[in-house]
């Protein structure tokens, strides 16, 4: 196992969208898909990092989509909030199936099965080694899960936000689309919106950037990819001032 000392970063958010966790299926989770990223988290956690998660709720519905097919926008996030909590319910039970201790906090009111976010409280867990998993967006409608990623990790003092997708990095253009797509190795965050390269919502790429919170991009299928990235190699694409 990694020492603490091989890590460069060593408290880290990660974002993980809910598509993800569907592996080759079109809807819901794959069990194999969901041991393997908890399996690679621990790995992390063993090692000594400090490591909190982000889950979006893309593998399930959208309440963007939703409310693009009628429904109240207020009411479809909401629900699109509950869907991020059923996510990381599911990657808290594989967690603690591999003997890591997982702690579930939301940032809207849901006792029965998580606890609530209190800030304090979530960097307590982190110090003790605990996997915290941050449910519930920001708990406001109209706010995407990579701007609650975004804030959560610049309010408990990551040292590196990694967002992990399908694809191992940040492309000038969808390379499932555009075989002439350039992949970045560096970009700074003024770039990312300029090009309007759209790995994130603009509102979380602000805020990393007024906070100088330092973010990779990377393809999280990828064996070992959040351990290099962890150490400070160059995986995916690393996004600073």
């Amino acid at each position: 196992m990694p020492k603490t000392t091989d890590f460069k970063y060593r408290r880290i958010l990660l974002k993980l969208s809910g598509e993800a966790l569907m592996g080759g299926a079109s809807y819901g989770i794959d069990p194999t898909v969901i041991k393997r990223i908890a399996a690679e988290i621990g790995e992390l956690n063993q090692g000594g990092a400090e490591i909190a998660i982000v889950i979006g709720a893309g593998n399930i519905f959208r309440g963007a989509g939703l409310a693009a097919a009628g429904m109240d926008r207020v009411t479809a996030d909401h629900m699109g909030m509950l869907a991020t909590v059923m996510n990381s319910l599911a990657l808290q039970d594989s967690l603690e199936q591999l003997g890591m201790y997982a702690r579930v906090m939301s940032a809207i009111v849901i006792h029965e099965v998580c606890e609530d976010y209190i800030r304090r409280r979530a960097v307590r867990h982190l110090e003790k080694g605990r996997v915290v998993i941050f449910a519930g967006g920001t708990g406001n409608p109209f706010f995407t899960t990579d701007s609650a990623a975004s804030l959560r990790a610049i309010e408990i003092g990551a040292d590196l936000f990694i967002k992990a997708t399908k694809v191992d990095g940040i492309y000038s253009a969808d390379p499932k689309r555009d075989k002439n797509a350039k992949r970045y190795d560096r970009l700074s965050y003024d770039e990312v919106i300029e090009r309007k390269l759209g790995i994130m919502d603009t509102t979380a790429i602000v805020l990393c950037r007024e906070n100088r919170m330092p973010l990779r991009v990377l393809d999280m299928m990828q064996p070992g990819a959040l351990m290099r990235a962890a150490q400070g190699f160059n995986e995916g694409t690393f996004v600073t001032l």
